[in-house]
């Protein structure tokens, strides 16, 4: 088994004391989560001023607004990540949550060139790893170029497709990917993603999975992308490889979505120009010695995050208590790990590590979804416990 406690200077980001840092603690003495605030090593309750993540991320000032909030002191960082811990867990102290409550939890797919390959490999293998390579090699032939500079929409682009379908390559995913409208679907219910230090989900019945390391905006229901986080967007690539209607069933399952560790607001400090530029790392630790590891530059983003937030959230939709939205990834590994030509796929006790430089590390645990706890707390348990407490 492998140790996978935290400390603070694993989860931290490096420039952690120029940074604004929220979060959210369950704290027992209370029966009910807290909104916290990091100042310097110790969390901070200040779910007086700001009963809900979302009331302080509705403010255009969150983070002036976070850092000055009146609060009490709940414990030292190090203290409540070695007790959200599931294997260490004294469930009379305080542990670490998911950042985000009531925000909807969005998702961009085909967002990196090399995700669009491989959705389309996927949809071609018909959700069998065993073809995947066969298939792989087919695109990348047909190909022949470089798509890291290719706009989605531009003429250029079109030009592809039509290349493409000549080819007999054909997908749905090519539109997405490279047409002018971005794929944007709800990637799990609100109130139902997990945090790091804690197990993530995959189903019983998937043998080719993988996680999904991501930047995740925060924006507020005026469409202001007001901070950002990471994310784990868990995906069964056997089931969406059937067909892509299942993407439901592929996409959210008890534990499939992991958020954390903390949502670092806009300041002067760190804003989307900074975020731009954040390189997403991803580290696979298995329980039979297996490792991988892997980078995702957001710069390499085929659509900017600002163009998906707009996509996502305006005229045509609103979110009233605004929403988080993963950005995609370029990474789909495809490293050798039971047999050759199958791929990656995740065995039970993998250990994920999802980090960059400015918003610090995710790191969860993989077991199947019927395994971990369910979730039991919604929407009408988070006011009930709210209203007792008398801070709404």
């Amino acid at each position: 088994m492998i140790d996978w406690t935290l400390t603070a200077p694993d989860t931290l980001p490096a420039d952690a004391d120029r940074a604004t840092l929220v979060g959210r603690v369950w704290d027992p003495g209370v029966d009910g989560p807290c909104v916290v605030v990091l100042r310097g090593d110790t969390l901070w309750d200040v779910t007086e001023t700001f009963p809900t993540m979302r009331t302080l991320t509705e403010r255009d000032d969150a983070a002036a607004a976070a850092a000055t909030a009146a609060g009490r002191k709940i414990a030292g960082l190090g203290e409540i990540l070695a007790n959200t811990n599931p294997d260490a867990r004294d469930v009379s102290r305080p542990w670490l949550l998911s950042p985000i409550d009531l925000h909807v939890v969005k998702a961009a797919g085909v967002t990196f060139p090399v995700s669009m390959l491989e959705r389309i490999i996927e949809e071609r293998a018909r959700g069998e790893a065993d073809a995947a390579e066969g298939v792989r090699a087919q695109i990348s032939g047909a190909l022949g170029s470089d798509l890291t500079a290719l706009v989605p929409g531009s003429p250029e682009a079109i030009r592809l497709k039509e290349v493409l379908i000549a080819e007999g390559l054909w997908s749905q995913y090519l539109e997405v990917g490279i047409g002018p409208d971005a794929e944007i679907f709800t990637k799990a219910p609100v109130m139902s993603t997990v945090g790091t230090s804690v197990d993530v989900g995959i189903r019983q019945d998937s043998q080719w999975n993988n996680p999904e390391p991501e930047i995740v905006l925060v924006i507020s229901s005026s469409g202001m992308i007001v901070g950002a986080t990471l994310g784990n967007d868990v995906n069964l690539r056997d089931i969406e490889g059937r067909s892509a209607l299942l993407l439901g069933q592929a996409k959210d399952n008890n534990g499939s979505a992991a958020v954390g560790p903390f949502i670092r607001l806009f300041d002067d400090d760190f804003g989307l120009d900074e975020l731009r530029n954040e390189v997403v790392t991803l580290s696979v630790q298995g329980a039979d010695g297996f490792r991988m590891s892997g980078t995702s530059p957001l710069a390499q983003i085929s659509r900017d995050p600002a163009d998906l937030a707009a996509q996502a959230i305006g005229a045509h939709h609103q979110y009233p208590d605004g929403l988080v939205l993963f950005l995609g990834t370029m990474f789909a590994p495809i490293d050798d790990r039971d047999e050759p030509g199958h791929g990656f796929t995740h065995h039970l006790d993998d250990v994920v590590e999802i980090s960059s430089p400015r918003l610090g590390a995710l790191v969860n645990r993989v077991r199947h979804s019927d395994a971990i706890p369910p979730w039991d707390f919604g929407i009408a348990a988070l006011f009930t416990s709210l209203a007792t407490r008398k801070v709404l």
